[in-house]
């Protein structure tokens, strides 16, 4: 049985507050400073956030990229307003690296699960950095070769960050103790608010910086040793995953040579009964909840610029040049962030593991939903002049509740419910789920948002349906997100095979279901 093996039980039962401990998940993990100056004079393990860093640094830049693009290389000579993008070129942009993250998400969360989630680490660090670096080089003498080129490597850096996500969330809830596994695994996805700080004046460093991270993270992650619950459970290797851990925990767990090994009979696959069974309510849940959640965070976040333009907030593009524009759209996000983004991550972590997941997330979407109609039904009144502070409030709120909400539950959820053999694949389902969420929000409100009247809409663009009423769509989104939060379970203070069901056998499970149908069968009607 699962939860007879020493190991697991030695990692469930780790003290937080011991060395050991701190050794392998604060001081490498939370925040990138404690990192580099603690790393130092530490020999093994990874920094597990670092690319965070570079995911969110690379999705959200966006915003401030496509600013820059669209005068660099689409102003026309003797027109009054700056060059923007055409609709077919901005969608492309913002839609082809989510297409990569889904691939990214659906290709490694399955090799993950096969051979290992140490080897397929360093693949997706190599493929993040490389991609990076080769976006800000991307080559041509005209618009069409310079966007072909960058959206190739835009692709191929959303594979590798899609291979990130499940593998970052499994490998962390997998060396967590049962009592801090939710904060450290949070304290990980927390690191994209520092990614979404990162921002800077030309689009080739904004892009290429994003590398670095990715980089720093690679010595330490190939040093790691592989998790004790794949080597125990799809492994097989009891003895070896001891090892492991005696050496990264500085303790002596010991083996017992009589120590049962993993039975054979609980080891069903995805596209089978008895998974549909035990965990198919809760892949619906985690992966609609994440779709949901990304529909409406992925388009306050990408097109915070048009928002602020849109109310008055930002002055209009025509009255400022391509660096005052978007040192402005970048003073704007960075306040939002700092106020609200990155507190609401560190709240999540401070709290999951004493209010719970379930808590947070019912929490995060019922204030998002309460927000967004609050800036939609009222929306004209907002855009009057001296009202313009009261928006931006209850703006950053919404990102405030999704971060101390449903964009840190749906990552750590997932990594805690599933059993190991199958738990980054369906981390990695569930993430592409949210990624085809992102895609619905990029792509729908880029258009959803234009003016309902076609001679105000942005060139290229035909009428929207406008702001206010895309705000009351993503309210409604928000509100779905919370009635499919009741699908997920909650997972504070338990280990992952109380929550995975590893520790029962599923022939125990198949007879008494059997049992239970014979006893029906006799019952006279």
């Amino acid at each position: 049985m699962a939860g007879n093996i020493k190991v697991l039980n030695a990692l469930d039962s780790a003290k937080t507050q011991s060395w050991a401990e701190l050794r392998i998940h604060l001081h490498e993990i939370l925040t990138p400073p404690l990192n580099i100056i603690v790393s130092l004079h530490s020999n093994h393990n990874s920094w597990y956030g670092f690319p965070f860093f570079t995911d969110a640094y690379d999705l959200f830049c966006t915003s401030l990229v496509t600013k820059l693009l669209g005068r660099i290389y689409y102003y026309v000579d003797g027109s009054s307003k700056p060059g923007s993008l055409p609709p077919n070129v901005s969608a492309v942009i913002n839609g082809v690296a989510f297409c990569g993250i889904i691939a990214g998400h659906l290709f490694f969360e399955w090799i993950g699960d096969k051979i290992g989630r140490k080897k397929v680490y360093g693949i997706t660090l190599m493929i993040m950095s490389i991609c990076s670096t080769a976006s800000g080089l991307s080559f041509g003498r005209d618009p069409k070769t310079v966007m072909a080129t960058l959206c190739f490597f835009c692709f191929w850096l959303g594979f590798g960050i899609g291979g990130d996500y499940p593998l970052s969330a499994t490998i962390m809830s997998e060396y967590a103790n049962k009592n801090t596994r939710g904060a450290f695994i949070a304290a990980v996805f927390a690191i994209q608010g520092f990614g979404i700080l990162g921002g800077d004046y030309a689009w080739r460093i904004i892009l290429m910086a994003g590398s670095l991270p990715a980089l720093l993270t690679y010595y330490w992650r190939m040093k790691m040793p592989e998790t004790a619950r794949y080597t125990a459970f799809v492994a097989k290797n009891v003895k070896q995953a001891t090892a492991d851990m005696e050496k990264v925990m500085q303790v002596d767990i010991g083996t017992d040579q009589k120590e049962p090994a993993v039975k054979s009979g609980n080891e069903f696959g995805l596209f089978t009964k008895q998974f549909l069974r035990r965990h198919g309510l809760h892949l619906l849940g985690t992966a609609s909840t994440w779709f949901l959640l990304d529909i409406a965070y992925y388009s306050q976040n990408l097109f915070q610029k048009d928002i602020f333009s849109a109310i008055g907030w930002i002055p209009a593009a025509k009255t400022m040049n391509a660096i005052e524009e978007v040192q402005k759209i970048a003073r704007a996000q960075t306040l939002i962030a700092l106020c609200s983004t990155v507190p609401g991550y560190w709240f999540t972590v401070f709290l999951i593991d004493r209010i719970g997941r379930f808590t947070i997330q019912l929490i995060g979407f019922t204030m998002m939903t309460v927000f967004m109609f609050a800036l939609a039904i009222p929306y004209h009144h907002w855009t009057l002049p001296g009202h313009h502070i009261g928006f931006v409030v209850l703006y950053s709120l919404t990102f405030f509740f999704a971060n101390f909400g449903p964009n840190a539950t749906t990552f750590v959820v997932p990594a805690e419910i599933f059993p190991a053999r199958l738990r980054s694949t369906c981390h990695g389902i569930s993430a592409a789920c949210g990624k085809l969420g992102a895609m619905v929000g990029a792509f729908g409100f880029l258009y959803l948002a234009q003016p309902q009247d076609k001679t105000k809409a942005d060139a290229g663009y035909p009428a929207g349906i406008g702001v206010r009423n895309s705000l009351i769509v993503l309210g409604v989104v928000n509100l779905l997100g919370l009635f499919f939060t009741f699908l997920v379970p909650e997972s504070k203070g338990k280990s992952l095979e109380e929550m995975s069901r590893e520790n029962e056998d599923s022939t125990e499970e198949g007879a008494e279901v059997e049992n239970h149908s014979s006893d029906n069968r006799t019952v006279p009607v």
